[in-house]
């Protein structure tokens, strides 16, 4: 070693292993289940560990998945790898969860608790969509339909969110993504061109990625421009701009102490090293926050390990990118210009979205990255509705430091949020536009708009947009100026939806 550390060595972890698979069967019905993804990522990442490791697993954390259901999963999974680990979980919906489960094993380690940690996650939506539009029945671990489905986004949403179709990811991004464009002082033809070239260097890593669903690169001009093939879903999102569920895929990595690698024979280039991170969260119900151009807790998370970093650049970067509005925010949070290369992975669109476990692929990319000679990389995790935010600082190089075991930084965030404005179902006269949306149809037909308003004792209110109201339509779609702060009417509808018309 070059640096030099007091730490004792069994208290120092280290990733040491990463394995991935990605199953594109020929028939529907060859397609492998959750837990085999699973299981055969683990054994790939004790095989690129060089150790018999998955032995001696103490700590077992499955990340959430949703195209099959099991009754306890991790212990499942636990009885495959003949293994009864101390820690066995399976975690709630959430895209940082894998960043914020591996972050926690290194704790562990650090505490002197457990030697070796597994993180992994996995899965199979594709095969399961071609099979149940197929109706074919999939010879897989019967289906627990006794197990409750996990919470998402409308069970915690507003029942007026939930009428007018603003409670899925979406459909509630683009609020943060027009607000945040407003704010930076962007036309929407401005950020829209932002949007595509960001997003066509995410489509250039996962080109050069051998685990991505779609290896190719995609002009920014293919991204942004509607078409049959890439059609509107929520303005201003093509398909192209959203994250890519539909796949089959399963992700694992191995921690141990530095001791134990080396005691295992475990070569010193392949060692990675966790330094620490940052997490913090947003109110579940998007609704309760006070502005939809930046988020507290992500400015406070990524703060916090540009300060661990100690002023070092980054060399190796992953943003969290389910919709553009979340690396444009993070990237000037950051510091970072327009240029920034913001994935090591591919992106949720092009690597492919396996829901909430996207991150142990970019953590599997990070590790790559690292051993190919990045000397400090970000993982930054996002999930729910720009809800909860997680970061993670990992080195090629051991740390000079404990890992600190305090790491969120909910205060720093709490404190910058100014005041929330009531919410109010029933509104009339002037309201002026927070943010906004339009929902399209699978046929490219606008469905109805929907704008966040101020009324004009500064509450808040959502409001409807008929597809018949041509005008106020075009208002909201101007490409050449915002319509973010406009002021128009708002009247109640007989089905009780407040509606609102440009002035």
């Amino acid at each position: 070693m070059t640096d030099k550390t007091t730490i004792p060595e069994d208290r120092i972890p280290v990733i040491v292993g990463i394995g991935e698979i990605v199953d594109r069967p020929k028939e529907i019905t060859e397609g492998l289940e959750p837990l085999d993804l699973l299981e055969q990522a683990l054994r790939r990442a004790e095989a690129d560990a060089g150790a018999k490791l998955l032995g001696e697993v103490q700590s077992l954390d499955v990340v959430n998945f949703l195209s099959w259901r099991y009754r306890d999963p991790e212990k499942l999974l636990a009885q495959r790898l003949g293994v009864a680990p101390a820690h066995c979980y399976y975690g709630p919906v959430g895209g940082e969860s894998p960043i914020r489960y591996i972050h926690e094993a290194a704790k562990r380690i650090a505490r002197g608790e457990c030697t070796v940690a597994a993180i992994c996650g996995a899965e199979a939506q594709s095969t399961a969509t071609k099979a149940e539009r197929a109706g074919e029945k999939l010879p897989w671990t019967p289906f627990a339909h006794d197990v409750e489905e996990p919470k998402r986004g409308a069970a915690f949403q507003k029942p007026l969110a939930v009428k007018l179709g603003v409670f899925r990811p979406v459909t509630v991004y683009p609020f943060y993504e027009a607000a945040s464009s407003a704010h930076w002082g962007q036309t929407p033809r401005e950020a829209m061109a932002e949007s595509g070239t960001l997003w066509s260097r995410y489509s250039e890593a996962a080109a050069q990625n051998p685990n991505a669903w779609l290896k190719r690169r995609y002009a920014p001009e293919e991204i942004t421009t509607p078409t049959a093939d890439n059609r509107l879903i929520a303005w201003p999102y093509n398909k192209l701009m959203v994250a890519n569920p539909s796949v089959n895929m399963g992700g694992a990595l191995l921690l141990t102490s530095l001791a134990k690698a080396r005691a295992a024979g475990i070569a010193e280039d392949r060692l990675v090293y966790p330094l620490g991170g940052a997490s913090a969260e947003e109110p579940r119900d998007y609704l309760l926050r006070d502005q939809f151009y930046e988020s507290h807790p992500q400015n406070a998370v990524l703060k916090a390990v540009m300060d661990l970093a100690g002023g070092k650049a980054f060399d190796a970067i992953e943003l969290y990118s389910c919709f553009p509005c979340v690396p444009k925010m993070a990237r000037r949070t950051l510091g970072l210009g327009p240029d920034v290369q913001p994935t090591v992975t591919g992106g949720l669109t092009f690597f492919g979205a396996p829901l909430n476990t996207y991150m142990t692929h970019a953590a599997c990319a990070m590790v790559r990255r690292v051993r190919n000679g990045a000397r400090l990389g970000l993982l930054y995790g996002q999930g729910g509705f720009v809800t909860k935010h997680h970061a993670l600082v990992v080195s090629r190089t051991p740390p000079r430091e404990a890992l600190a075991q305090e790491t969120s930084v909910q205060g720093e965030a709490d404190r910058n949020k100014r005041a929330v404005p009531e919410f109010v179902t029933e509104a009339s006269g002037k309201g002026k536009v927070e943010s906004f949306t339009v929902l399209y149809g699978r046929g490219g037909n606008v469905e109805h708009g929907v704008v966040m308003l101020r009324t004009a004792d500064d509450r808040r209110t959502l409001a409807r947009i008929p597809a018949s109201d041509s005008a106020t339509l075009q208002h909201l779609l101007n490409m050449d100026r915002t319509p973010v702060g406009s002021l128009g009417e708002i009247t109640m509808a007989a089905d009780s939806v407040p509606e609102w018309r440009v002035a």
